[in-house]
């Protein structure tokens, strides 16, 4: 056979298995038999074995895996993939509908209601038809790329009907089946079994080999459709179209038009949850109309349009075995629960966090007292209350840790504090925790640097404070020796404090772990005061002035800087050639739009948060709705509801040209 017919048989081949898969994998409803599927394939298999050069990456035959990777690529979302906020009962949903309410003037608002697939968040972006990337949510602005592995998934088609650049994300997840199925063979092989369906797909999906992620039948549902070419209108239009391209959606997904059809689909899918062959914890609510999605807005972290409504948790007895305390990086003294293992939710869980001493104190919970556990949101255990049995009153009451655990130190509490805390300079808990909180993502983001190199390295004395990492070059020959640890990974550790080294302010004022200065705080004051030395000299009057401060934040900042050996280890870091400047944007509280505040909607020529960091650089502020105490609302076309508002409160509405004419002090 000449490679001419040889390419029309195997373009004839792909198109026809292609659409035997789609009705089997996604269309749950196959026309033809399994032989004839797989005669069909394995004729395929053949000529592209001949033909090698006729093989191309939308071929159904790289389905099967074969390709193994040493580590996966880091890659950039266009669109960050934020998470969601949770709630866990009906009168959440309400308190949420009329915070959505406030923007869209109706509690009569209509919702998609999608089942929450307790899974691994997935984007594929496909261009010319072809599936380019898979990429795993990660921080939500960067993740892995797993391409390899999406590719082996048998609902995931390697190839579209368009042309148009697209990304559509939805879920990764193990059915119930197959994850028994898993686990049975782990078991005769004596391996270690998979906790529940969502680790398996984690495992299964972080895969090196490609062909172990092809043998384990992970399956997806898609739901979120971009496409910068074709905008849409709905939220339910981006199922009904990712369901035209080819993919899976998950058929339970519904329209609810009221609040009773919203209370219906919880009732409904609380009851039948068990009944589906793959693991669900709980439901999640999107606003249906895309305009009224971006007029709701987001936070830094959730959009506000839509809610994760979480099941009930799950409810066991087990004995509490003990009650320890640990210490944080600030000092603050932390309780935890050791159980007897129990399983709950499909996990075992044998420990729990119990906040503080006043919390053990309030439950009165005991020592071999049962105790009855649940896991919140299905995901954290929580203890709830002690089981007051015949044995109750025969156990001794608790009483709270009155030392360090790691110090023996002598520990403290406010009156105006619920927690205890280790005031110790020299505590090893504490020095350990702020070398882990200096090294992590947020912070320095010192890549090599995990927690348990660094336990490694304090345990050993190579480091026993910050500094200590910007010298750690003169214990080369002690580290590479440590176990899975050589002379490549110390030269990417040495790069990455090196690169260290240049981050903008924000990120080494995050890093030294002042208390209550979290990331945002930390971007503020670097704006604010511009370099370490300003906010050093800066009073408590002034600091307590700032709007999003108050009078904690700023004590907490002053006596931090009053603090010899803080001092020190700046002015070691500045030796070690650190960076305290902020290389970002300053606000300009010069501009004719501090103090000012915006309120922006409809569509516009650039994006929202384009606007909205150029009025926040410029000391304005940006809110979601228009009351008396707006300045200005700054509208596109089809503003809709709060031009209206604005009218209405004599509100001064501006386009974009005289919003840069106000900028300017036109």
């Amino acid at each position: 056979m000449n490679k001419e017919k040889a390419a029309i048989l195997i373009d004839e081949l792909r198109k026809k298995l292609n659409e035997w898969a789609k009705e089997y994998y996604v269309l749950d409803n196959p026309s033809v038999d399994d032989a004839e599927y797989d005669k069909a394939i394995h004729e395929l298999i053949n000529l592209e074995n001949q033909f090698p050069e006729l093989i191309t990456l939308d071929s159904i035959t790289q389905k099967v895996g074969g390709s193994i990777s040493d580590k996966f690529e880091k890659y950039t979302h266009k669109y960050p993939m934020l998470s969601l906020g949770d709630i866990f009962s009906w009168e959440e949903f309400l308190n949420f509908n009329k915070q959505v309410a406030k923007i869209t003037d109706t509690e009569n608002n209509e919702y998609t209601a999608e089942l929450k697939i307790d899974g691994l968040s997935i984007s594929l972006i496909y261009k010319d038809g072809i599936l380019q990337n898979a990429v795993t949510r990660g921080d939500g602005k960067v993740g892995e790329n797993v391409t390899n592995n999406v590719r082996t998934i048998k609902s995931i088609p390697l190839s579209i009907p368009t042309k148009d650049e697209l990304e559509i994300r939805g879920e990764v997840f193990l059915s119930k089946t197959e994850f028994s199925k898993i686990n049975e063979e782990r078991l005769l092989n004596g391996e270690q079994l998979f906790a529940n369906p969502r680790n398996a797909a984690a495992g299964t999906l972080r895969q090196l080999d490609s062909q172990i992620a092809a043998s384990r039948n992970l399956d997806g549902y898609l739901y979120y459709y971009f496409n910068e070419a074709n905008p849409i209108n709905t939220q339910m239009e981006s199922i009904t179209q990712i369901k035209e391209l080819g993919l899976k959606v998950n058929p339970e997904t519904r329209i609810c038009k009221t609040l009773d059809d919203v209370k219906e689909y919880i009732d409904y899918y609380t009851k039948k949850r068990n009944d589906l062959d793959y693991e669900i914890d709980g439901i999640v609510f999107k606003l249906n109309d895309k305009r009224l999605q971006e007029e709701v807005g987001y936070t830094a972290k959730t959009p506000k349009w839509a809610i994760a409504y979480k099941f009930p948790a799950e409810v066991k007895e087990t004995q509490l075995l003990d009650i320890f305390p640990s210490v944080g990086r600030t000092g603050k003294i932390t309780y935890n629960a050791k159980l007897k293992p129990v399983q709950i939710a499909g996990t075992t869980v044998s420990a729990a966090t119990l906040n503080n001493a006043e919390y053990i104190i309030a439950k009165d919970l005991r020592i071999n007292a049962t105790v009855k556990v649940k896991k919140a949101g299905d995901i954290i255990p929580e203890v709830i209350s002690a089981v007051k049995d015949k044995n109750y009153d025969s156990l001794a009451k608790w009483e709270k840790s009155e030392r360090c655990p790691a110090c023996d130190q002598k520990l403290e509490k406010t009156n105006s504090e619920v927690d205890q805390f280790c005031v110790s300079f020299n505590c090893p808990a504490q020095i350990l925790r702020s070398l882990e909180h200096f090294a992590s993502r947020g912070a320095a983001n010192i890549v090599g640097l995990g927690g348990q190199t660094i336990k490694k390295l304090f345990e050993e004395k190579l480091i026993t404070s910050i500094a200590d990492i910007f010298k750690i070059e003169e214990h080369k020959e002690e580290i590479i020796n440590f176990e899975k640890f050589g002379e490549k990974s110390f030269i990417n550790l040495l790069s990455s404090i090196q690169s260290a080294k240049q981050n903008s302010f924000e990120k080494t004022l995050f890093g030294l772990g002042i208390r209550h200065v979290g990331s945002k705080t930390a971007l503020t004051l670097a704006q604010i005061y511009k370099n370490i030395d300003n906010l050093k000299n800066a009073s408590f009057e002034e600091l307590n002035a700032i709007d999003s401060l108050g009078e904690v934040l700023a004590t907490s900042i002053v006596d931090w800087f009053k603090i010899e050996s803080n001092l020190q280890l700046i002015e070691q870091l500045k030796f070690f050639g650190v960076n305290f400047e902020y290389s970002g944007q300053a606000k300009n509280t010069e501009s004719p739009i501090s103090d000012k505040t915006f309120v922006i909607t409809g569509t516009l020529t650039s994006s929202r948060d384009y606007y909205k960091d150029i009025i926040e650089l410029n000391n304005g502020k940006v809110i979601g709705s228009v009351s008396k105490k707006t300045n200005y609302v700054l509208a596109g076309e089809n503003a809709g509801s709060k031009l209206s508002k604005a009218e209405e409160l004599n509100i001064r509405v501006i386009n974009e040209e005289e919003f840069f004419e106000i900028l300017k002090g036109e």
